[in-house]
């Protein structure tokens, strides 16, 4: 970033207590990216948002916030673990105008969530007694369940109660933490086991009862029990995923009841995975089959399988953050520059986004050269955003206007006239 705004020749020290002396809010950095992202949604449409977590790797061990976490990316048969920090993330889903299903993941929110230090072996009974309190309320399941209140929170502040939010989870935050304590006009959806107890809504007693009030009535089939029972039949709903619409089998049992959930009804849904071809001529392979647990039981099966699957958005932006914008490659391990400096990274990643999203217009980037496909791309990817935006900067820097650029496909010029391509090679070779 430095050297991006040439001041890699001057007292950059500002710049370091800029972040080390929280000199921004995190929380007023994102609040105009979800502004505009509800601005955009059309007429009765809920907000769904994903969340995960995220590991950025490191190397020093003085840094804030850094110990042992799982890879993600190891085998499945051995665990293997790196050295790194966690981050939970809250990324918005923004429909896309020129496309019916399709939506781009824009992040809203990110936070620190490091584990609980462990006391020595020589810590008093007290010290142990904090730590376990500690544990609990720093476990990724509680703060996520913590961001999403505070979320529902500032739509209520901005006079959006009335608006639906969705939160789109995988198995790790589909537990008691977060769905017991939802806050109003909240859905969530996430992975359930395929081995979950559930069981039937109780019976309404009449008369006097004694003891406490039942949660839980008769017990049903396990959600793979559902999906091997061929009395329940299955029902065909059309969703968007990997570029065009796709028509799913699902099952689904509602109202059910589940120990995660305490008494209130959700909706067990489960969706038979798709054939695929990896290669053409191969034969049909086949994913794994997804069971899916809703707090909401009228919501739409349409709509509930749809903003599922759009939860798929940000593992790309972790992609994207990481390879192409280096979080988690700046050199600070305070604590408060620990937190701001990914922080902005991302506003700054969302920000790109929402500037390159929205238009039913193609955005004028930089035309493709002539070794790439010719067939134009689904959609505007981060790397031709971050690319569009160096050529705008670089151009004006220069003095150049982008109409000078060079033509594509142009013929009959002199090889050894390079006056008008120069600003062209200088944008091409950083884009």
């Amino acid at each position: 970033m430095l050297c991006a705004s040439a001041q890699q020749f001057t007292d950059w020290s500002a710049a370091y207590r800029l972040f080390e002396k929280e000199r921004f809010d995190i929380d007023h950095l994102f609040a105009p990216i979800r502004s505009e992202v509800v601005h955009r949604l059309g007429p009765g449409e809920p907000l769904v948002v994903m969340i995960d977590d995220t590991l950025l790797r490191k190397r020093g061990k003085k840094v804030h916030g850094t110990g042992w976490r799982r890879d993600p990316l190891g085998p499945p048969f051995c665990s293997n673990f790196v050295w790194g920090q966690r981050f939970l993330q809250i990324s918005a889903a923004l429909p896309d105008p020129t496309v019916a299903g399709r939506a781009r993941g824009v992040p809203i929110d990110l936070v620190h969530t490091p584990s609980a230090q462990k006391p020595g072996k020589r810590a008093t009974e007290q010290e142990r007694a904090e730590y376990r309190v500690r544990q609990k309320a720093m476990k990724m399941s509680s703060i996520g369940a913590k961001r999403l209140a505070e979320l529902r929170e500032r739509m209520d502040e901005h006079n959006q109660e009335h608006l639906c939010l969705i939160a789109a989870m995988d198995g790790g935050f589909t537990n008691r933490n977060v769905l017991r304590d939802l806050p109003h006009d909240t859905v969530a959806i996430g992975r359930v086991r395929k081995d979950a107890k559930l069981f039937l809504p109780p019976d309404e007693q009449i008369g006097p009862r004694r003891g406490r009030r039942r949660w839980y009535g008769d017990p049903l089939p396990t959600p793979e029990e559902i999906r091997q029972d061929d009395s329940i039949a299955w029902t065909s709903v059309q969703a968007f995923a990997a570029g065009k619409i796709h028509t799913f089998d699902i099952k689904t049992l509602s109202p059910v009841r589940w120990s995660g959930t305490g008494k209130r009804d959700v909706r067990v849904v489960v969706v038979r995975p798709l054939a695929y071809r990896p290669r053409k001529g191969s034969r049909l392979l086949y994913r794994d089959p997804a069971y899916l647990l809703c707090t909401d039981p009228d919501l739409p099966l349409d709509r509930l399988l749809q903003a599922y699957l759009w939860r798929w958005e940000i593992e790309l932006n972790f992609r994207e953050e990481k390879t192409l914008l280096g979080v988690g490659e700046a050199q600070v391990r305070t604590p408060a520059a620990v937190e701001t400096v990914p922080a902005l990274m991302v506003a700054a990643y969302a920000f790109l986004l929402l500037a390159g999203t929205g238009d039913k217009e193609p955005l004028p980037a930089l035309p493709e050269p002539k070794w790439r496909a010719s067939a134009p791309a689904p959609r505007t990817s981060a790397a031709p955003l971050i690319g569009l935006a160096r050529s705008e900067l670089w151009g004006k820097a220069m003095g150049v206007n982008l109409s000078l650029f060079a033509v594509p496909g142009r013929q009959g010029g002199n090889a050894f006239n390079f006056e008008k391509a120069l600003p062209s090679a200088v944008c091409y070779a950083f884009k």
